[in-house]
This record gives C-alpha cells, sequence and structure tokens, in this order.
C-alpha cells in the first residue's frame, strides 16, 4: 500500500487558479499511472485526469479539458495537478490514487470556488 498526502486547496474565485500537490510515501509511485479524483457535496467521486507513469500520456474529464493540467515529478513521488479559469463547479474534496484507485484515500484537499 502507497499513503497520499494532498495539499494546496483552499478558497478561489471564479477564473482564479490553484495548483494541487499530492505526495506518495514510497517510490513505486513512479510505476503507477496516477489520477486525480475529486467529490463534491452529495456526489460520487469521480476521475478528473490520470496520466501514466512516464509523463507520455494524459487524460482529462471533459468538464475540466483545457483548464487543468496534471503532471508529475517521480524523483519526489509528487502528483500536481494545476488548475485554471476555475469554476464553482470544481467545488470538491480532491484526492490523489493511482488509476484503479488500489490505496487507501488520503483525506483530500479542500477545493472552494465562490466569489
Amino acid at each position: 500500500q502507497v499513503q497520499f498526502v494532498e495539499s494546496g486547496g483552499g478558497l478561489a474565485q471564479p477564473g482564479g487558479s490553484l495548483r494541487l500537490s499530492c505526495v506518495a510515501s514510497r517510490s513505486i509511485f513512479s510505476i503507477y499511472t496516477m489520477a486525480w479524483y475529486r467529490q463534491a457535496p452529495g456526489k460520487q467521486r469521480e476521475l478528473v485526469a490520470f496520466i501514466t507513469g512516464s509523463s507520455s500520456t494524459s487524460y482529462y474529464a471533459d468538464s475540466v479539458k483545457g483548464r487543468f493540467t496534471i503532471s508529475r515529478d517521480n524523483a519526489k513521488n509528487t502528483l500536481i495537478l494545476q488548475m485554471n479559469s476555475l469554476k464553482p463547479e470544481d467545488t470538491a474534496v480532491y484526492f490523489c490514487n493511482n488509476d484503479i484507485a488500489s490505496n487507501a484515500w488520503g483525506q483530500g484537499t479542500q477545493v472552494t470556488v465562490s466569489s
């Protein structure tokens, strides 16, 4: 099992930006396809984006395509989500995990987009 610690959330205005980070506890992180997920109040957790171990391929949900960018630094066991042009509907708790969510969930980081 790998443990994840997410950070970087907060309050942003519509149109603003936030940068989320996820640090993994083990170097095995580098072989995982890693993903960001989010869960809004009263809704199921959903996949936001994923990136392969070598960073050669990434995927984005239609709702965030063109606004969010996923990246990783395997040397630092770190996954990044750069979020631009934020919208109120991006409000959620954001989590990281591998692409099949086979590890325990971390506490996540709260993102609130509001004027």
